[in-house]
């Protein structure tokens, strides 16, 4: 499998994956798929031995940049959870501010996250942990209907955050509206019956 080799345990050799991590993201995002593991260790400033102790290829390179937006992701997710908990807004602004979270952790490198959707590894843990964000995120959209009465509220919240995020990678990414125009996309769409 296309997965980093090993974890690095001393600070050293983790500020040196975090360096390769970060020159990996930033060599994606400008030349593509077209980036290279010798350019990728040049730029982070390490021998091309070093890299490849983490990781085998470029492919295990955007399964590492996959695993962090996962991290992101779901980091971002329970603190708009927290907040909307908290300050119990409208159905619009409830999903404005979801929308316009997840947007936001998209908008950086735009190129760098069509490559992590369209060709990142998928191994086992990593699946599951992109099924357990999906799962929390319909489950804050589930409570979030059913605070506002909507019906059929767990079926309501899968088709809103899948369609959301075939939208957001497939068709929004590179927009500067992509907030807004997904915001009324699903706000039309929740309104189905």
């Amino acid at each position: 499998m296309d997965t980093p080799r090993k974890t690095p345990r001393q600070q050293r050799s983790r500020e040196t994956v975090d360096a390769v991590v970060e020159a990996a993201a930033q060599l994606f995002e400008r030349e593509g798929l077209a980036a290279t593991t010798n350019r990728v260790a040049e730029r982070a400033g390490v021998s091309i031995g070093t890299l490849y102790q983490y990781f085998p290829n470029k492919q295990a390179l955007l399964y590492a940049l996959a695993e962090r937006h996962l991290d992101a992701a779901h980091r971002t997710l329970a603190t708009v959870s927290a907040r909307l908990r908290a300050e119990r807004p409208g159905w619009e602004e409830t999903v404005r501010a979801l929308v316009t979270a997840f947007v936001d952790l998209h908008r950086d490198r735009p190129r760098l996250q069509t490559l992590m959707y369209e060709y990142a590894p998928r191994a086992p843990e990593g699946v599951a942990r992109l099924h357990a964000l999906h799962d929390a995120l319909v489950a804050e959209v589930t409570g979030q209907l059913r605070r506002f009465g909507r019906p059929e509220p767990e079926r309501t919240a899968a088709l809103l955050v899948h369609a959301a995020e075939a939208q957001l990678h497939r068709v929004l990414l590179d927009r500067d509206d992509a907030a807004e125009v997904l915001t009324r996309a699903l706000l039309a769409l929740a309104d189905l019956r």
